[in-house]
């Protein structure tokens, strides 16, 4: 899809009939900056029940237009709900159509169905903060739990400015291993990490270097008492482990009027990968109560 800034790529799971009694869905990934990659699954198991769903690599990363000498404050949350809007207006969806989103993903949707969006049936909020401050506070109170060795080097490296020496990267990969994925990482999601290692523009410019300090232009970020303008029926998906923890998950469950909650008990921050047999049961569940 072209559209004001480049190239969305996107690639559709079924056929897009208006006439479907199914509601679309919209698949929105993490980061920012990860790609659509460790996305395939939640397509895929929901694709599983008959239901279209779309994919697509937001803008500077994946397959779609990278523009690595971009200003810092061109990559916006506004940006990214520009992109959303060419997308569902190109896909003929605008009128009537879900969103799943997956941790920045979620924060997204949520930033997004703040406005009234007249075509959004319904959200599906997995792994997500709606604030980066507490998002933040949260993932270095999980970081104090790390052996001590572990948060010796992750310190040594931060107070030289080494953040990006293998020897941080291992540090940081034993967090990952407690909080963002707790089996072996399948290939869809070490694509993920491949690509966004080897372009890293938009997450180090809206994150920073890693989960412990955000730096960037989502440094502020936070909509939580924004979140009770949120009027479609929403699902909130988290791991019993995940980074995204139950007070996170939580603030959001008590501001969105009406919004549902399921846990993962043995999941972090990817329940479509580390249990997606019942992250297809939950959510296809869901989706199928919003359609008309």
């Amino acid at each position: 899809m072209a559209w004001a800034h480049g190239e969305t790529w996107y690639r559709v799971l079924g056929d897009l009939d208006p006439a479907a009694e199914q509601v679309p869905v919209v698949v929105l990934h993490g980061g920012p900056g990860a790609g659509s990659d460790y996305c395939e699954p939640i397509a895929e198991l929901l694709h599983e029940s008959g239901r279209t769903t779309v994919l697509y690599d937001q803008l500077g990363c994946g397959r779609s237009t990278h523009l690595v000498d971009a200003p810092v404050d061109f990559w916006t949350v506004q940006l990214f709900k520009d992109e959303l809007t060419a997308l569902l207006e190109h896909l003929g969806i605008a009128d009537r159509y879900a969103l799943v989103g997956q941790s920045w993903g979620g924060m997204l949707a949520m930033d997004w169905a703040l406005e009234p969006r007249p075509g959004l049936v319904a959200l599906g909020i997995c792994d997500s903060p709606a604030s980066m401050v507490l998002w933040v506070e949260e993932a270095n109170r999980l970081r104090a739990e790390l052996p001590p060795e572990v948060e010796a080097t992750l310190r040594a490296h931060e107070s030289t400015g080494t953040t990006d020496s293998p020897e941080y990267e291992a540090a940081v990969q034993v967090f990952y291993d407690r909080h963002l994925c707790r089996v072996p990482s399948p290939d869809c999601v070490t694509r993920s990490f491949a690509q966004m290692a080897e372009e890293p523009t938009v997450y180090h410019t809206m994150n920073g270097p890693s989960e412990f300090h955000c730096i960037g232009s989502l440094r502020d970020w936070d909509i939580t008492d924004q979140l009770h303008r949120i009027s479609v029926p929403t699902l909130l998906v988290s791991g019993r482990y995940d980074e995204a923890t139950p007070l996170i998950v939580g603030t959001i469950h008590e501001r969105i009027p009406g919004a549902q909650w399921v846990m993962f008990e043995e999941s972090s921050h990817m329940p479509h990968v580390e249990e997606p047999d019942r992250y297809r049961d939950v959510v296809s569940a869901f989706l199928s109560s919003v359609d008309d």
